[in-house]
């Protein structure tokens, strides 16, 4: 359980069940895989009727969306995003980080109406991915760009929630979405009773999940991306009863949700054609997501450098700006799922925007390896003559 709960590991195992859902989608027994993927599940008298691929995406990734989420609310209240102050120059550099890759994906694929709904996939950053490169490579890097990086995580995945939950709902139920919101209301109550009998706290516990299910059901048949529904739970659980949670859950998060959501992402077929005739999506993706990124973040992060009153020395120094912008190019889970969702009705499409995104975190992984590295011996440096 330790290992799963490290930064490295968990990331480990996320780039090697997306490296084998690629692989198995391109041996012999990849239409077979690719096929029982699309098979569907109906929960009996319901009208819930899903495919495994979107259990995984709609199901299991909203447990994941409550890990995040209950970390939001831990940062947004007593953490590092929880006064202007602290807040400013990681949300100037996550907005760089959000516009600028927003923009070189408009102005390779925005002129083809086939392509351009994809513009919100390369805004995404995979915390577990960046801190696990930043574990491995980042040896003596100061405290506050492990701060800066997860603020900026957090932040990007505040926008990445506002894109599910406001672009991608369809056919939109508000009876449906009001029971959720509901029972989101009755599960932050019964996370607030405080019970003494161990007993009580066990039966405490069964109804919050049967409660969480519920509301997670609603908002599925609302129109709502069902992964809304965990960050509903995540922000309104009471913060001590989400933070244990969430620690309890993160094992199976990293170990187990992810890595089968990787793999089951993963699986795409390498179209067999020249470069000249793939999607311009793929290649805008790319682009975005390394070049998109750096640019961004370091451009944005040294605005809000200059911001600072007078005296202040910066949270973080431009070139681990730059540092921090190359990680924050490893898109991955978010964006695999944006991707799904933005292309839902092109598999062609989809299909060559996933590896748009594989290969766009892959070349942010290896630059942001590089620059990490670089910056991590500099500061050691630094600290060994001081």
């Amino acid at each position: 359980m330790k290992l799963l709960r490290s930064d490295r590991f968990p990331a480990i195992l996320l780039l090697s069940a997306a490296a084998l859902g690629l692989l198995v989608a391109n041996l012999p027994i990849g239409p077979t895989v690719i096929g029982i993927s699309h098979g569907h599940l109906a929960i009996p008298g319901t009208p819930i009727d899903l495919s495994l691929a979107h259990w995984v995406s709609d199901g299991l990734l909203a447990i994941f969306f409550f890990g995040v989420a209950v970390e939001l609310q831990y940062e947004l209240t007593s953490g590092e995003l929880s006064s202007p102050r602290k807040a400013l120059q990681p949300a100037i550099a996550a907005a760089g980080g959000v516009i600028v890759p927003i923009a070189v994906f408009l102005a390779i694929a925005g002129a083809d109406p086939a392509t351009r709904d994809g513009w919100p996939i390369p805004t995404a950053t995979d915390i577990a991915f960046a801190l696990g490169v930043l574990a491995v490579f980042g040896r003596g890097l100061p405290s506050p760009v492990r701060i800066f990086l997860l603020a900026l995580a957090i932040i990007d995945d505040i926008v990445g929630i506002v894109f599910i939950a406001v672009l991608f709902a369809h056919g939109l139920d508000l009876g449906m979405l009001a029971i959720g919101i509901v029972l989101v209301v009755v599960f932050a109550i019964l996370s607030r009773i405080d019970a003494n009998r161990r007993g009580a706290r066990i039966a405490i516990v069964a109804a919050m999940i049967a409660v969480a299910v519920a509301a997670w059901a609603f908002v599925l048949l609302s129109g709502v991306h069902a992964t809304i529904a965990g960050v509903l739970l995540g922000l309104a659980v009471q913060q001590s009863a989400g933070m244990r949670a969430r620690h309890a859950l993160e094992p199976w998060i990293n170990g187990g949700i992810l890595p089968v959501f990787a793999f089951v992402a993963a699986l795409v077929v390498i179209p067999q054609v020249s470069p000249s005739e793939l999607s311009p999506a793929l290649w805008a993706i790319v682009l975005a997501l390394p070049l998109g990124k750096i640019v961004g973040i370091g451009l944005f992060g040294w605005i809000a450098m200059r911001l600072r009153p007078k005296g202040t020395a910066p949270t973080v120094a431009f070139p681990d700006l730059l540092a921090a912008g190359a990680l924050g190019g490893i898109g991955f889970t978010v964006s695999l799922l944006l991707a799904n969702l933005a292309y839902a009705d092109d598999a062609l499409v989809r299909d060559e925007a996933i590896l748009g995104v594989l290969g766009g975190s892959m070349i942010a992984l290896v630059l942001s390896a590089a620059i990490v590295s670089w910056r991590a011996r500099w500061h050691r440096t630094v600290a060994a003559s001081s």
